[in-house]
């Protein structure tokens, strides 16, 4: 009996009548799950190297395997469950950190679905969006506080540089080297089609993207990597990251292995060496500071774009969010806890960290109280997983949202959990040409482009139903949401009432 025995999370049940033993579930399982015995002349497989990424399954010409949970349980225990004891035994086993991706699989609260939205009924009519026009813009950066007119008496253009998205949503964070070059073209175009934009993470932005940049977020992080003048002034914004939701309060790391070729000349590293961002910027540990980055990148870029600064939601979101708003930057992006991301060490995955509504409600909320709210535009990331979630976040009090993991999915992730192994068989995580090749640029565009498009459709019909016509709006307005199953402190903090109330 070997100490620690982890049983396979997953098993593979392969119907032997229908399987023709084509191999193409071997060929394709970048895992090594599938094997054939010459000798039997049969399938064979290593349920082990399974991640459940469901490709096989996908495509079995003759629908002969399924992916099944594996039956296997230590005794019952509520205390000890199945996953902490294997944890305990890996971790005593390896010495190391325990690393997961896309997003936290334990049951957190999900105060989106505690949240219904109002509608109108005979007082206030609701509007068809079908006959009656519907404003889904958006427009992401400082508002004037006042009109101003020139000696004719004509307005004066006195609007800082805005974002215009023709629907409040944008496609979140991710590196080139994260995701493959694949991935990142069907972002890109799929933002200029929609009218929307894409961020680049923190890896640089690959020369065939500069193309893009009107529809183009530049990441400054920590680690400053791909970062020079040109740039800087090849997007449309600037994001400095100072924390994600998946891992707040630490840095980056991507590994050696996956800086090679062109991510090596984006990211200006040598190839094969470690990507490492440090926890925190090296140059920034106070509000002052990030004033100085702030008006730095502003005068990179001449006065031309606006500062995007993003940081984690923690306990404290609300008081941060009030220093960066006197910053001078035109934006702040909040993500939640349960965002997805790459690689993250699971521990602070799953318990750093506060959810993306109550965060969300708190900044919105202090801003207001402090008559500082148009001082900037607020992006809310983490777990948005349908336009009914865009809506309450906008709701909350967001001006637009960031989507990431249901981006991904759309061009084909199956949330198997394991993009820090390079080995996505879907293309998407992974820098392998023979798996990268999997994700047809062309599809992936019109998979986005429907996604987003059904959004917009089915964020008009919520709208009129409430009986609003604009998303501007909709911003703030908690009177449009009612909480069911939620205490009174939560409904304090989000600023709604009770479903009945």
């Amino acid at each position: 009996m070997i100490p620690g025995y982890i049983a396979p999370e997953f098993e593979l049940v392969r119907d032997d009548a229908a399987c023709t033993r084509c191999r193409l579930c071997e060929r394709e399982c970048a895992n090594g799950a599938h094997g054939f015995n010459d000798r039997q002349k049969r399938m064979t497989a290593d349920n082990a190297k399974c991640v459940n990424c469901q490709r096989c399954v996908a495509i079995c010409p003759t629908h002969a395997l399924r992916i099944v949970k594996s039956s296997h349980t230590y005794r019952e225990n509520t205390n000890w469950s199945n996953d902490a004891i294997n944890e305990i035994y890996r971790q005593a086993e390896t010495g190391g950190v325990l690393l997961s991706s896309m997003g936290s699989p334990k049951p957190l609260p999900v105060y989106w679905d505690r949240l219904l939205i109002n509608a109108s009924q005979v007082t206030n009519p609701s509007i068809d969006p079908l006959r009656e026009p519907m404003e889904t813009r958006v427009f992401l950066g400082k508002k004037p506080g006042r009109i101003e007119r020139d000696g004719n008496g004509l307005l004066v253009d006195n609007l800082p540089p805005q974002l215009t998205l023709d629907v409040p949503v944008l496609f979140s964070a991710m590196s080139y080297g994260s995701i493959s070059y694949n991935a990142h073209e069907c972002l890109a175009r799929a933002a200029r089609q929609l009218g929307i934009l894409y961020n680049t993470g923190e890896g640089g932005l690959h020369e065939d993207f500069y193309a893009y940049g009107e529809n183009t977020i530049v990441q400054v992080a920590s680690g400053r990597f791909g970062v020079h003048v040109g740039y800087l002034n090849a997007g449309a914004a600037v994001e400095i990251k100072m924390g994600q939701g998946a891992k707040p309060g630490i840095g980056g790391h991507l590994p050696g292995a996956k800086i090679i070729g062109d991510i090596s000349r984006t990211r200006m590293i040598p190839e094969g060496s470690d990507a490492i961002s440090p926890a925190p910027h090296h140059d920034i540990y106070s509000i002052e500071d990030l004033r100085q980055l702030v008006d730095s990148l502003k005068e990179a870029t001449g006065r031309k774009k606006p500062v995007i600064v993003k940081i984690a939601a923690v306990h404290n979101v609300a008081a941060i969010a009030s220093g960066i708003a006197r910053s001078g930057a035109d934006i702040i992006a909040i993500d939640g806890f349960s965002g997805g991301t790459g690689a993250a060490p699971a521990r602070i995955r799953d318990n750093v960290g506060i959810p993306i509504e109550l965060a969300l409600a708190a900044v919105d909320q202090r801003l207001r109280d402090e008559c500082i709210r148009d001082e900037v535009s607020i992006i809310a990331g983490g777990s948005i997983r349908s336009s009914a979630d865009v809506v309450k976040a906008v709701a909350l009090g967001a001006d637009a949202v960031y989507i990431g993991t249901a981006a991904l999915m759309a061009l084909g992730c199956h949330l198997c959990r394991s993009c820090q192994k390079g080995l996505c068989n879907w293309g998407i995580a992974t820098q392998r040409p023979e798996l990268t090749a999997r994700l047809d640029p062309e599809d992936g565009v019109r998979r986005l482009v429907n996604l987003v498009t059904a959004w917009k459709h089915e964020i008009k019909e919520m709208m009129g139903g409430m009986g609003i016509n604009s998303i501007e709006a909709l911003r703030g307005n908690r009177l449009m949401l009612r909480g069911v199953g939620l205490n009174e402190k939560e409904l304090s903090i989000l600023g709604v009432r009770h479903a009945g109330e």
